[in-house]
């Protein structure tokens, strides 16, 4: 029996087209695999494939759920899938060190009026300032990825030693546990795993740490390999036009996609209907990069920083 996850993957080959033009018989659709860490930011995906949109553009389209950025990155650049959604950091450092990534498609934008991320410690701990969590163990999703590099520039600027963190990577569904039963001293995490946190009578929420970073800024994208991206730049074009109607789409509609993502993350749909949804990107824009770009930089995980442009790649 095919889960409520995979029977959601499967409407990339069996989509309703409710409302869009019919696609010729005799058009052959390109099949696209994606991956992307389960949270908000990849509800326009899903309202793509739910919706036909992606078969309005000629593509046959199925994603898949993994645990990390860092992971999904590799994935993408071994072949496994096409396209991927992470965490805009190991994009960067990937690009620092010459690996051929480039980014196709914006996904979720941080806004400060409107906070989607949160640090959490238990709340019998005595933390309550950056400098109490120096030499302290920090969970992430993925080593190195945008909760990494935010705690490292919260730390730094509320008084505490980001060379002195350490940081234990975790899958979305065990962070909260591993912080209420103390294997971290503080995680930090993203809708929907934050508004579940918030629940839970064990933890405090210490801080907006993205904030750190920039008032606004592009914490997740769509990616390819700069290779895939030269030899299919019809299929990246389609992509990208289907992904601005999509996320357009998401951002007006959030009673609508409830479902959607409720059934891509296994949260219940009255979290998602209580939590705070993501700013889906619209349009690529280098601005909303460079922050992160420049943070890296600071704390050395690349080797200097460069012109966010050169990571993009605009319609």
């Amino acid at each position: 029996m095919r889960t409520r996850r995979s029977a959601l993957v499967a409407l990339g080959a069996a989509a309703a087209t409710v409302g869009l033009p019919r696609i010729s018989r005799a058009q052959t659709l390109t099949p696209l695999v994606l991956a992307g860490v389960p949270e908000d930011s990849i509800t326009p995906v899903l309202y793509g494939i739910q919706s036909g949109l992606f078969k309005k553009y000629g593509l046959d389209v199925t994603v898949q759920a993994q645990r990390s950025g860092p992971a999904i990155s590799s994935a993408v650049l071994g072949g496994a899938y096409q396209i991927g959604k992470a965490s805009i950091t190991p994009l960067i450092l990937g690009h620092a060190k010459g690996v051929p990534f480039t980014v196709i498609a914006p996904a979720g934008i941080y806004n400060v009026s409107a906070p989607i991320d949160g640090m959490f410690v238990r709340v019998d701990s005595p933390y309550k300032t950056a400098a109490d969590l120096n030499g302290k163990t920090f969970g992430v999703y993925g080593i190195g990825d945008i909760f990494t590099i935010a705690t490292k520039t919260w730390l730094a600027r509320n008084g505490g030693d980001p060379a002195s963190a350490k940081f234990v990577e975790l899958p979305i569904s065990a962070m909260v546990p591993a912080i209420e039963t103390g294997r971290v001293d503080a995680g930090s995490m993203n809708e929907p795993a934050l508004q579940t946190a918030k629940t839970s009578p064990k933890l405090r929420l210490l801080s907006h740490l993205f904030a750190a970073v920039a008032p606004r800024f592009m914490y997740t994208a769509w990616f390819t390999t700069a290779s895939y991206a030269a030899a299919n730049p019809a299929v990246i074009a389609s992509f990208q036009r289907a992904m601005r109607e999509a996320a357009t789409y998401a951002n007006a509609h959030h009673d609508e996609t409830v479902a959607l993502i409720s059934d891509f993350t296994s949260v219940d749909p009255a979290v998602i209907r209580a939590m705070q949804r993501v700013e889906q990107g619209v349009a690529l824009d280098p601005k909303l990069v460079q922050p992160v770009i420049d943070a890296m930089a600071q704390f050395n995980d690349i080797p200097a920083g460069f012109d966010a442009s050169a990571l993009l790649l605009a319609k």
